[in-house]
C-alpha cells in the first residue's frame, strides 16, 4: 500500500478533508456512507484540474487515493480540532 502515496497530492487531500468535515457537521441529510463518494469524485475533479483537465489514470487514482485518504484522516483532523476548541 506504500506505492500509493506517490500519488498522493497534498491539496487534494486537504480541501476533500475539509469538504467531508462541512458536509458531517453542517448536512444532516447527507447519510455518513455517501461521504466517501463524495470526497472521491471531488478528488478526482481537483487532481484533473491541477493537472490542466486531462485525465489519465494517474490522474484518476491520484484523485481517488487523495480523496479517500481524507476520510481516513477525518479523526486526527477532528481530535485537533477538538483539542483547539477544548483550549478556549
Amino acid at each position: 500500500m506504500e506505492f500509493l502515496n506517490e500519488y498522493m497530492l497534498p491539496i487534494v487531500l486537504g480541501i476533500c478533508l475539509c469538504t467531508g468535515y462541512i458536509v458531517k457537521k453542517w448536512l444532516k441529510d447527507v447519510d455518513n456512507k455517501y461521504i466517501p463518494t463524495i470526497v472521491a469524485v471531488l478528488g478526482v475533479v481537483l487532481a484533473s484540474w491541477i493537472s490542466n483537465w486531462t485525465i489519465t489514470p494517474q490522474v484518476l487514482l491520484s484523485g481517488l487515493v487523495s480523496g479517500l485518504a481524507s476520510t481516513g484522516m477525518h479523526q486526527l483532523f477532528i481530535q485537533y480540532i477538538e483539542k483547539h476548541e477544548n483550549k478556549e
